[in-house]
């Protein structure tokens, strides 16, 4: 009887262990999920904040500006497919698209001089700017936590504790272009 008991109790233990180790690598899977769903939310929240600021840029400068007409179409035009994207590879190529528009946007205001000592213009471009700093940590924040979940699902048993949690490998990340990596030329 004391046999029984002793082995009883070493099967309990192991059937406790491998649920315990089970429970940890499945809720470790999801809450790596969960962190890559949070930081995209981050994403889509900071890029939300950009499109709500450009009207008003745009209004501002289209007052100065009436021939750069191209430019507002350009940031116009994206700043409404950003909602019809439906993909996180479609929304992650508006995004870098309008980064582009709204730096040509920017470019546009060397040439008036007026238009840069206007306050509401400077207040503007001061959101914008920090609108698009806040955007580049979130899409850090976005690609680590992307990472850590393709690095864990590449883990020994990480493929096997995702599989079970119904978690794909996270898609995209966000990467400069390729225009972003020349070296830009500095001419006096």
């Amino acid at each position: 009887m004391n046999k029984f008991l002793i082995a009883l109790g070493i099967i309990i233990v192991i059937v406790l262990a491998g649920f315990g180790w089970y429970k940890g690598g499945y809720d470790r899977a999801v809450a790596k999920d969960e962190m890559v769903k949070s930081a995209w939310s981050q994403v889509e929240n900071e890029i939300q904040r950009r499109n709500d600021l450009i009207p008003n840029l745009v209004n501002t400068v289209k007052g100065y500006a009436t021939q750069e007409k191209t430019v507002f179409t350009d940031v116009t035009r994206l700043r409404s497919q950003w909602g019809e994207a439906k993909t996180i590879p479609e929304k992650i190529d508006n995004a870098n698209a309008m980064s582009g528009a709204l730096s040509r946007l920017l470019m546009v205001t060397e040439n008036y001089p007026q238009l840069k000592s206007n306050e509401n213009f400077l207040a503007l471009q001061t959101q914008l700017e920090g609108t698009e700093n806040r955007i580049a940590v979130e899409r850090m924040r976005y690609n680590q936590a992307a990472q850590d979940l393709n690095t864990f699902r590449r883990e020994l048993f990480g493929q096997f504790f995702a599989s079970k949690a119904g978690i794909k490998e996270a898609a995209v990340y966000f990467k400069a272009e390729e225009k972003a990596k020349s070296v830009p030329t500095v001419n006096f």
